[in-house]
């Protein structure tokens, strides 16, 4: 009831006008930069750290709660319109996302992208008052046997987004894990795969790739095609969403949610897993699969849900052990020290009101978010009706923008090159770009926890299964490929017999 009470006087202090201001100012920047690829909300709010030293500690975290809601979901505005993902947890939602879009269902792709931010941050927002303590003991208990069991059950799982051809599919996931190697050896401090180029001793940043192979190839691939055929309109469709949109949605908003709270709580975790998973699952689950890859509505929903559920449990860790795990979280705990205060475990006792003022406007941030978005999505779905070079023209600068601003280097203008015309060619060999994503993302994070693990046992394999949750989740990983094979060995038996019967019964009759 404490922790109740607590949030009682934390919306009474969020809720007074000045407060209120910063949440629709901090909404407003983490939408704005959400859509340009690359400047991510935690750049923003590095941005603006200097000029929050003149306002209270509750306005200045009011405000950085609401970028950071509000670049995450501004991520997924280009990718659903231009396949252009703003954030790297963005880049799942551009795959069913314009899909839909180009079909003519952009205002029902945003909108349930907003509907399933809305739900999951909220939901989220509620775990992070009632389960804080208890998700915190659990994510520290975890080793690192257990993070790699998890990260390779992800990869075991992307080959249901391998595509028609499994090869070609394997053949995207290896050039992921191979760009993945690029950077410092972290263990021997050795450069990898660098060409004796310092800027890339610390990898390639997955927003480079992502904005490079989704918008820079996709561009491309329509500039090579423009003058073979004419230019398609694409319709804006019906603004709002129908019956069973919203039924093909409920579901996978509650199952993103609980996909992305736990992985935002984990010290390894991050959006993107979460986001990934959930669009494995809602594609084994869903009763349309004819639609993934072309535009189903519950690869949108899904993903954007536990995007901003990962968002949501950030804050646990960050806030009860003063352990950030992404880089907002980083940031706003440099914002904390800057106040003189120290995130950790008796943060809730010496600051309780800033703590639950912050919590608070979480509740506030996602119903602005809610409000100023969802009557804007069938003027966001008009955007496409753009005559496509300006469209293009519009994607290329922000791509080059977004690119030269995540290190403010040239080379990546020249990595965006690079990987825009690997895109093309993806595009035109038939390669599917998710796996070469998910390669960049898990391939450095398989490699760090595997390597821990063995060094934590001397070198003693036996050592990843040393914790329960990592035997369970190997129990999980051998299932998910013995069932394969089982099924079949065993179904041209049962398919035999299910046909013989009746001709059996002909026979006897």
């Amino acid at each position: 009831m404490d922790n109740l009470n607590w949030l009682m006087n934390g919306f009474a202090e969020a809720a007074t006008p000045m407060n209120l201001l910063y949440a629709c100012i901090g909404v407003l920047l983490g939408t704005a930069v959400g859509v340009l690829p690359g400047i991510g909300p935690a750049m923003t709010v590095a941005l603006l750290l200097p000029i929050t030293y003149n306002v209270s500690p509750s306005a200045a975290f009011i405000m950085f709660a609401g970028i950071y809601y509000g670049g995450m979901y501004g991520g997924s505005t280009t990718s659903i319109l231009l396949n252009t993902p703003g954030e790297s947890s963005s880049v799942i939602t551009a795959i069913e996302g314009n899909k839909m879009a180009r079909a003519g269902r952009a205002a029902q792709a945003l909108a349930t992208a907003a509907i399933g931010s809305f739900v999951a941050g909220s939901i989220g927002t509620l775990l992070l008052v009632l389960f804080a303590p208890i998700v915190s003991k659990f994510a520290v208990s975890l080793g690192a046997p257990s993070y790699l069991a998890i990260m390779l059950l992800a990869l075991v799982a992307v080959t249901a987004v391998l595509g028609s051809s499994k090869l070609r599919g394997c053949i995207s996931l290896l050039l992921g894990l191979a760009i993945g190697l690029v950077g410092i050896d972290f263990l021997t401090g050795q450069p990898r795969a660098t060409f004796g180029i310092p800027q890339l001793s610390d990898g390639i940043d997955i927003v480079v790739i992502a904005v490079a192979v989704f918008a820079l190839g996709e561009a491309l691939w329509v500039a090579a095609h423009l003058r073979r055929k004419p230019a398609e309109v694409i319709p804006v469709g019906r603004p709002w969403m129908g019956k069973s949109d919203w039924k093909r949605s409920w579901k996978p908003w509650l199952r993103g949610t609980a996909f992305g709270f736990p992985f935002g709580a984990l010290p390894a975790g991050g959006a993107e897993l979460p986001t990934f998973l959930s669009y494995i699952t809602e594609k084994k689950l869903t009763k349309h699969p004819e639609e993934f890859g072309k535009g189903a509505i519950e690869g949108v929903a899904g993903p954007e849900a536990a995007n901003n559920a990962s968002a949501a449990g950030t804050l646990v860790p960050m806030l009860s052990l003063g352990l950030p795990t992404n880089a907002t979280a980083a940031v706003m705990l440099t914002a904390f020290v800057s106040y003189g205060i120290q995130p950790g475990p008796t943060l809730f006792d010496k600051e309780p009101l800033l703590v639950w003022t912050l919590i608070a406007s979480l509740f506030i941030g996602n119903f602005l978010l809610l409000a100023l978005n969802l009557p804007l999505a069938p003027l966001w779905a008009k955007l496409l009706r753009t005559p496509r070079p300006y469209l293009y023209a519009g994607i290329l600068f922000f791509a080059v923008l977004g690119a030269y601003a995540v290190n403010l280097q040239w080379l990546d203008l020249a990595l965006l090159l690079v990987f825009g015309l690997m895109g093309l060619m993806m595009r035109r060999f038939g390669l599917p770009v998710l796996p070469l994503i998910i390669g960049v993302i898990l391939g450095p994070r398989i490699e760090r926890q595997l390597r821990q693990t063995l060094q934590l046992n001397e070198g003693d394999w036996s050592g990843i299964f040393t914790e329960p949750i990592a035997v369970v989740v190997y129990v999980i990983i051998v299932s998910l490929l013995v069932f394969p094979l089982i099924a079949r060995f065993f179904g041209p038996r049962i398919t035999l017999t299910t046909d013989t019967a009746p001709t059996r019964e002909k026979e006897n009759a």
